[in-house]
């Protein structure tokens, strides 16, 4: 299997992270839909990926753009709603929704930094809701997020943040039983694969993290459902 072919959601797509996704799925063939809720954002991701020689040359609809507030469950219903009436059913989404608010210990730790590290699990929980279907349905459905260090080593000045990523780890792992559960009631092999993505900091690693999401078509979902790959600087 490869991920050629296949239509891959990018949520919270207007990061380097998410142009290098773009670009790495592209390249191997796959249809791209970057959603993002900034709107002229998201026209640079399109202008950035069209730039690129032999990029949608050959197929001049394998990127799309939407604009989606994926904090709010009824926008994202109706994104679902729109992508499968113009591209049909989804084989993969990317999970990239995130930022960084932190320090001054534990003290420093407020409500305001919560609620806003808060939407990228309230996000993820909204997207994963609305095309768990698809992935349930697909031959080779892929869920990836992108998670932190900081879960195994939470520090007093980041604990909103850590304890943020700790749950959208086991809402992730939540999803991987979720597609186990489905094949072993329908008697059927696992197609469906949940994985964690555990960086220090993305930056310097966009690109291969677009690659190891690539691969995941190329591996057995029964081989990487309910894992955590640790990505670390290729440099060091």
């Amino acid at each position: 299997m490869s991920v050629e072919g296949r239509l891959v959601v990018i949520a919270g797509a207007t990061s380097a992270s998410g142009l290098a996704a773009a670009r790495a799925l592209i390249a191997d063939g796959a249809r791209v839909v970057a959603v993002g809720r900034d709107e002229g954002r998201l026209r640079e991701l399109e202008k950035a990926v069209r730039s690129d020689a032999g990029l949608l040359t050959q197929d001049a609809e394998a990127l799309r753009t939407e604009v989606c507030d994926l904090t709010d469950e009824a926008s994202v219903t109706t994104l679902a709603e729109r992508v499968h009436a113009a591209d049909g059913t989804i084989d993969g989404v990317l999970h990239l929704v995130g930022g960084w608010r932190g320090g001054g210990g534990l003290a420093g730790q407020s409500d305001e930094d919560y609620r806003f590290l808060e939407r990228s699990f309230t996000a993820l929980r909204h997207v994963s809701r609305a095309f768990d279907a698809d992935l349930r349905a697909s031959d080779a459905g892929r869920l990836a997020v992108v998670s932190s260090t900081a879960v195994t080593r939470p520090l007093a000045g980041g604990a909103n943040y850590a304890s943020v990523k700790a749950a959208t780890e086991a809402w992730t792992r939540a999803v991987a039983q979720g597609f186990a559960k489905d094949a072993r009631d329908a008697g059927k092999p696992l197609a469906a694969a949940s994985v964690v993505f555990r960086v220090k900091s993305l930056s310097g690693l966009e690109e291969a993290l677009a690659q190891r999401f690539t691969d995941l078509w190329a591996t057995p979902a029964d081989e990487t459902n309910d894992t955590v790959v640790e990505l670390t600087d290729p440099s060091l």
